[in-house]
């Protein structure tokens, strides 16, 4: 099943307020109140995914728009998980998730970019200089180990 989380519904409401500001102050544009009603029936349920099924056909192209705007891909072209790693240091997907990225509809996709950004460990996160640090320090101590 795939579901579609609140926060994304909030970037998409956001990215139509940007696109479509209200030219009264009151009325808003369709994608708008189609978000906006899927938004508030999940905040009144006290629900922070939706299936993606039952979102309106309306809500969903507003949706999908918004989507169709975000990168594609967390990949950074540093991929771990071709030299065996479970676990892509550089995007933070799995093996699985590298592998069948193509076939993933973008609710499934979105779904991965949630957890490696909740996650946030992926160098994807980090500045080059910070790893640069890490990769210094790591030398450092290594050499104070042998030397001794």
């Amino acid at each position: 099943m795939a579901v579609l989380h609140i926060t994304d519904i909030e970037a998409a409401i956001n990215h139509w307020r940007r696109r479509c500001p209200s030219p009264d102050g009151v009325s808003l544009a369709p994608e708008i109140c189609a978000l906006g009603e899927l938004y508030a029936l999940m905040v009144f349920r006290r629900e922070d995914e939706v299936d993606e099924a039952a979102v309106t056909t309306e809500a969903h192209a507003a949706w999908q728009a918004w989507y169709d705007t975000t990168p594609d891909t967390p990949c950074i072209a540093i991929c771990s998980t071709s030299q065996g790693d479970d676990l892509c240091k550089g995007c933070g997907r799995t093996f699985d998730e590298v592998q069948f990225w193509p076939a993933f509809t973008p609710a499934q996709k979105r779904v991965v970019w949630r957890r490696i950004t909740l996650e946030h460990s992926a160098w994807r996160f980090n500045r080059y200089a910070e790893r640069a640090a890490e990769g210094a320090s790591t030398r450092s101590a290594a050499a104070a180990e042998a030397a001794s």
